[in-house]
């Protein structure tokens, strides 16, 4: 498959699951839960989703089998960037507010995209 190809579809993906996880952090947060917590449920959100969606539709083939094998390999790459992303997150929550870590959340997973695509498309679903 084209790099062109991939890109625009995980971008596409993506989109989607930017989406669902700003969402949960949003409400979550607005509710009251604290923003570490909200960040990874909003995360965990994306990444059931993402998993299936970029595994079937960015960087499958109608062979694709997306076993433990691919899973264990999606969790090591998601983990350390769920941490990274949290750390920001709150960070920006605890110096500027919570309403600058809503929108502080959309940049920050923009950066954290770029490396979950190259890890992706060169580890997870190969």
């Amino acid at each position: 498959m084209s790099l062109a190809r991939q890109g625009v579809s995980f971008l596409m993906v993506g989109l989607g699951l930017l989406t669902a996880d700003w969402a949960v952090f949003v409400v979550l947060t607005a509710l009251g839960t604290p923003a570490p917590v909200a960040n990874v449920l909003g995360r965990i959100t994306g990444a059931l989703l993402g998993f299936w969606a970029n595994g079937r539709f960015t960087f499958g083939t109608p062979d694709t089998r997306l076993g433990p094998h691919r899973f264990l390999r999606f969790l090591a790459m998601w983990l350390p960037l769920t941490a990274l992303s949290t750390l920001l997150v709150t960070a920006v929550e605890a110096k500027l507010g919570l309403q600058m870590a809503w929108l502080a959340k959309p940049a920050v997973e923009a950066c954290l995209a770029v490396i979950s695509f190259v890890v992706s498309r060169h580890w997870v679903y190969r």
